[in-house]
């Protein structure tokens, strides 16, 4: 037997094991803290032994309690980031996924996969409105954007074949980082994003985006692309969509859509998100607001012969020598990603076990979360909304009655304070220019108990803070 083969009944004992590990975690998440009593350095020592030069065997796995002790737990009271909650039925499929250990690049490698990938985007799109979108999966929102620009890029300012040129993209101030992020990989530089200010709802401003188009024309610069959000980290605002698809196709811009949190929920509301279909690109990510376990993306378009345009460039060692469409299909020539892990899998199985009317009404729980947390905040005189709820983010701020440094260094010590006792978990975001604090909901496991618990929490995190600074 190879060294490193697995009999049968060994693979049997180990799976039992993690399986039997992973239920009791799971059965104890209402009674974890929302993060652990650990430093940096504790958790550095933790896991800093050298690696046995003899395997431990199945004693191995007598480490993994601590791996999860340490971690900060997918509990029904996380309300930080953007980030999903995991569901468990995903993660059987992601442990058939690796076991399959497919590489989804093309119809040859992977036919099962392939075939249900493809399926799949083409149900997400339609379930949106997006009719006739294709696409494929990928890690994440960062790597979608980034790709829908390289597409926007070839389809309005031809680069790969040749030196390219200059062009202007358009995003609102309140854009996720990760376009700056593609500007500079793009080769663009971030001074050539042009960034929009917002209406009082943190919307793309649509009079200042027309403005700052015709005065880039009138400078001779290169207008491509307008990057839309449809649920902005910070506060989940959703630009005016179909204004800006009409705007696009005014000037013959490209229009990518970034909905990495939000526009999966168009699935549970579709009337916020009015004008999704005019996208050129649309990105996804299902590890958020379909409650997927990390990393799940993806993005969609409406012309694959811009995707290929972008990313096929194709040696002879991996050129199809099929005639037949389906079976010489290849992701690769639509994808920045060739070795691609079986993402789909796991959703399909989700989507599969729970149906889509359960994940709509999960979406529908979210939102009404963030409404009663609003409503919460709103009642109490010591809290102050800092934003309108459009979506699922909550963000508010405790009011000092100090001027505005202050405030915030208040704020962010509540923060600290609050993570520190660890009974709800929140984040942060800076509006105007102050620091609030922040609730996101796209958590299946919340309940209105759980929500209930945010507000006295802050509020004891207050009184603390100002008891020690007295």
């Amino acid at each position: 037997m190879n060294a490193l083969q697995l009999s049968d009944r060994d693979f049997r004992t180990l799976a039992a094991r993690v399986t039997e590990l992973a239920a009791d975690y799971l059965a104890s998440l209402g009674e974890r803290r929302t993060f652990p009593e650990v430093s940096g350095n504790a958790s550095q020592e933790a896991f800093g032994a050298a690696l046995p030069e003899k395997g431990l065997g199945a004693a191995a796995l007598d480490a993994l309690p601590q791996v999860l002790n340490l971690s900060r737990p997918p509990s029904p009271r996380f309300f930080g980031y953007v980030l999903g909650s995991g569901d468990p039925v995903a993660a059987v499929a992601d442990l058939l996924a690796s076991i399959l250990n497919q590489n989804v690049t093309a119809w040859r490698s992977a036919p099962a996969a392939v075939a249900l990938e493809r399926h799949l985007v083409d149900a997400l799109a339609a379930a949106l409105g997006c009719h006739g979108h294709r696409g494929s999966f990928c890690g994440g929102g960062s790597m979608a954007n980034l790709m829908a620009l390289a597409m926007a890029r070839e389809a309005r300012l031809p680069a790969n074949a040749s030196d390219g040129r200059h062009g202007v993209v358009y995003a609102s101030s309140e854009v996720h980082m990760s376009i700056h992020k593609a500007m500079a990989l793009l080769g663009f530089g971030r001074a050539q994003l042009r960034l929009i200010p917002t209406d009082a709802s943190f919307r793309m401003s649509l009079a200042h985006l027309r403005e700052a188009i015709a005065s880039d024309h009138a400078a001779g610069h290169l207008p491509f692309a307008v990057v839309a959000s449809s649920g902005t980290v910070n506060t989940g605002s959703i630009d005016p969509l179909a204004e800006i698809a009409a705007l696009c196709r005014e000037h013959r811009l490209w229009m990518h859509i970034d909905g990495a949190y939000g526009a999966l929920a168009a699935l549970a509301v579709p009337e916020r998100f009015a004008g999704l279909s005019g996208a050129d690109s649309l990105s996804l990510d299902p590890h958020k607001w379909l409650y997927q376990p990390l990393d799940c993306g993806v993005l969609l378009f409406r012309d694959e012969q811009a995707a290929r345009a972008a990313f096929s460039y194709t040696g002879d060692y991996a050129r199809s020598l099929a005639q037949d469409p389906l079976e010489s299909f290849a992701f690769f020539e639509e994808s920045l990603e060739l070795s691609r892990r079986f993402r789909a899998l796991k959703l399909w199985l989700s989507l599969r076990y729970h149906g889509l009317d359960a994940f709509r009404r999960a979406i529908r729980a979210d939102l009404h979360h963030a409404q009663q947390l609003a409503q919460q905040v709103a009642a109490s005189p010591h809290l102050e909304l800092s934003a309108p709820v459009a979506l699922s983010a909550v963000c508010f701020r405790y009011q000092s009655g100090s001027a505005a440094p202050d405030g915030d260094r208040l704020n962010a010590a509540i923060l600290e304070r609050v993570i520190e006792r660890g009974r709800v978990y929140l984040s942060n975001a800076t509006l105007h220019g102050r620091f609030v604090l922040r609730a996101c909901f796209v958590n299946h496991r919340t309940t209105e108990a759980d929500v209930a618990q945010i507000v006295p929490e802050v509020l004891a995190a207050a009184d603390e803070v100002l008891a020690a600074r007295a």
